[in-house]
């Protein structure tokens, strides 16, 4: 089922010379609780693409459906709400507000959408990120793996339609690193959430069902992840023949 459509996206910065093409003309589809890694080098579109579905930053054409909404279609206070209530973002750095505790900086979202708090999932999410024992505690007095536990917790309180991670890892050592992206891959399979996650990282990409690679603002490759598996694996058995030659 297609849970999320992108038609024909594109993004331009800028005019004249200091124009810069960061999309050009991208279509995909990902399926419903699709767990799908987005790779590319530095400025080959990931990230704008990952921030264009979030509904952060409005394509110059195109077209962005999820569940057959479209994206952009609504003001922007219902761009506002949707991205509140369908979307849950994660960045690189978790941008916890200093003061307040754990359990204020994951329920912040439902607060500012002034809703009641759901203590039965707040307990839940706790528990599934290991912070119960730390949810009195202010940002400063936990550690950078812990810091992006609760950013996890923040972008899975409202309990996202589709959760968007644009490289969790990069500010981590490879032990926490790992502990996030397993994280990820739990709340992606107990919560049943569509889950797209920029990364540079090849390890992190194969762990997900499906990759798309990006480069100049297009998709170059687009594949399910045993089809990736030996990709990788004949290309380093190339370099070992031709290292022996």
């Amino acid at each position: 089922m297609e849970f999320l459509e992108v038609r024909n996206l594109s993004k331009i910065y800028g005019k004249g010379e200091s124009r810069v093409v960061a999309l050009d003309r991208v279509s995909l589809t990902v399926e419903k609780g699709e767990f799908t890694a987005i790779i590319g080098s530095s400025g080959s579109g990931k990230s704008t693409l990952l921030h264009a579905i979030a509904g952060v930053d409005p394509p110059t054409r195109g077209k962005i459906l999820l569940d057959g909404q479209d994206v952009y279609a609504g003001n922007s206070e219902q761009l506002a709400v949707f991205r509140r209530r369908q979307v849950g973002l994660i960045y690189q750095f978790n941008n916890l507000i200093p003061t307040l505790n754990v359990v204020e900086n994951i329920t912040l979202p439902v607060l500012m959408d002034q809703r009641k708090v759901n203590q039965e999932r707040l307990n839940e999410l706790l528990e599934l990120l290991g912070l119960k024992d730390r949810k009195g505690h202010l940002p400063n007095q936990l550690s950078g793996g812990q810091q992006q536990r609760v950013a996890i917790g923040r972008a899975l309180m409202n309990a996202p339609a589709v959760m968007l991670a644009d490289e969790p890892t990069g500010a981590l050592d490879s032990r926490n690193g790992q502990e996030i992206v397993r994280l990820l891959k739990e709340s992606n399979r107990k919560y049943k959430q569509t889950l797209l996650l920029v990364t540079h990282d090849e390890n992190i990409a194969l762990q997900a069902e499906r990759i798309i690679t990006i480069a100049d603002g297009k998709v170059v490759h687009d594949s399910r992840i045993q089809q990736e598996q030996k990709r990788i694996k004949d290309r380093k058995e190339s370099g070992r023949e031709a290292e022996r030659l």
